[in-house]
């Protein structure tokens, strides 16, 4: 690290973890009460939505497993003799680069220098971008030579992510853990070392971080995906983190068992759904790889910071792809994972949810037209509490780079993150769904569409 470069971005999990959970369970059980009510409350308002008791229940029993079981999530620890052979092993990062903000790659690049356990070789290919990487090349290369870290950099024809991050692994055949970094992607400073903590079982061949916005505080947009993005990884992959099955690792930081990626190199590659090549979803195909082989867990304390949207039409175009994406794969998991696989039941649940939801707004929107009577408020008030029970996750990961005013000040973002997402996202959902077959990427096709600030960048190499 030079002089000037700025201070690492640092997180850790705060204590009060338990209590969070605990309220958040204490809410589920709520729930549960008000759906036996809802229906006698909504005779007495003239709001009658027949059965809505028997759509609630269900939903209420799986809320209440999946708090049980997020509750129950623990950070690995290796043992001591465990730790020396994680140590012993050559851990090779891949990052793939496209079109990336400068400021992002050099951050993410200093970011790697820091790290308390050095990853033994950084291989980075850029997949023809319009950006000149020249001096940031430079700077990288000669800085990694210093810490001790053998590294590659190669500009490759545009053929898309995988293509990429297949050219990077090919540079070191001798790695045993691949780690896939997004080039937006600042590492904490024990990020890779706890990363590699899971990886002491055997059975374990996919390690998910945990993803946080690095531009959370770049308006409300930012502010809303990080707690709907951190919520999401600390309540739905921390409850199927103890069984084995996260069905994502995002590739902002996830370790996998180098053989993993290598013999599925022509899978990986030539994967297409209705006759068309699949270019999107790169990161939950290689999970699928390693739910089909072993357990997928997430460790929660390692944490990297990547940039999210900022504007409306680049977190739009995003979630239409990552909805494609996720059509695409549940539709594998239930073609390649055994019905009694943990992955395969929880693709299942998220399926009768997103029916139950979906099925319950439809219902309540045209009795609303058709006799003009308002639903109870009790039915606005169960998702709301739902919601903010289990945005509490996002309160228990401290920050270097925001205090806790400022994470509470997100957290109540959540009634408006709840109607932007049953209203606008749950309609990208759709059509997603619906038009699946459109394989391209879709987003950072003309250039970096978010920027670090000059000021927050690091400064050149002298």
């Amino acid at each position: 690290m030079t002089p000037d470069a700025p201070a690492p971005l640092v997180a850790r999990r705060r204590r009060t973890v338990q209590v969070f959970a605990a309220v958040a369970a204490l809410a589920v059980l709520a729930v549960g009460l008000t759906a036996y009510g809802m229906r006698a409350y909504a005779h007495v308002n003239g709001f009658i939505v027949p059965h809505a008791e028997w759509a609630w229940a269900p939903v209420a029993l799986i809320l209440a497993a999946q708090t049980t079981l997020y509750c129950l999530e623990r950070p690995y620890r290796a043992s001591a003799d465990a730790q020396k052979a994680l140590d012993a092993l050559h851990v090779a990062v891949l990052m793939p680069v496209y079109n990336e903000d400068d400021g992002y790659l050099r951050s993410a690049l200093r970011s790697l220098l820091a790290q308390d356990r050095r990853p033994d070789s950084v291989h980075i290919a850029d997949d023809g971008s319009d950006v000149d990487y020249d001096r940031t090349r430079t700077w990288w290369c000669d800085a990694a030579r210093e810490a001790g870290i053998t590294t590659t950099w190669q500009r490759v024809p545009h053929a898309g992510k995988r293509h990429a991050q297949v050219r990077a692994a090919a540079q070191c055949p001798g790695a045993d853990i691949f780690l896939t970094i997004d080039s937006d992607a600042h590492l904490a400073p024990d990020a890779v070392r706890e990363v590699l903590q899971p990886l002491e079982d055997p059975r374990v061949q996919v390690v998910a971080g945990v993803v946080v916005a690095h531009n959370n505080r770049n308006g409300l947009l930012s502010r809303m995906t990080d707690l709907w993005y951190v919520t999401s990884q600390l309540v739905d992959r921390s409850a199927l983190s103890p069984l084995g099955g996260v069905m994502v690792a995002s590739g902002s930081l996830a370790a996998y068992r180098a053989e993993l990626l290598r013999d599925n190199v022509s899978s990986y590659l030539g994967e297409t759904f209705l006759g068309r090549p699949v270019t999107f979803s790169d990161d939950s195909l290689l999970t699928l790889y390693g739910l089909m082989r072993g357990k997928v867990v997430q460790q929660p304390t390692a944490v990297v910071f990547s940039a999210m949207p900022e504007t409306v039409s680049h977190h739009l175009r995003q979630y239409l792809r990552w909805m494609r994406g996720s059509t695409i794969r549940a539709l594998w998991r239930m073609r390649y994972l055994p019905p009694v696989h943990p992955a395969y039941l929880a693709q299942l649940l998220r399926w009768f949810q997103q029916v139950t939801s979906t099925a319950l707004l439809v219902s309540l929107s045209v009795h609303h037209f058709r006799t003009g009577t308002h639903p109870p408020a009790g039915l606005y008030f169960v998702p709301l509490v739902i919601v903010s029970a289990q945005t509490l996750r996002y309160l228990t990961l401290a920050r270097s780079d925001q205090s806790l005013r400022s994470q509470l000040a997100t957290w109540a973002l959540a009634p408006l993150a709840l109607l932007w997402s049953w209203t606008v996202l749950r309609a990208v959902r759709f059509y997603g769904l619906l038009t699946c077959m459109r394989t391209g990427w879709g987003t950072r096709v003309d250039g970096a569409e978010v920027t670090l600030a000059p000021a927050a960048a690091p400064a050149p190499a002298a």
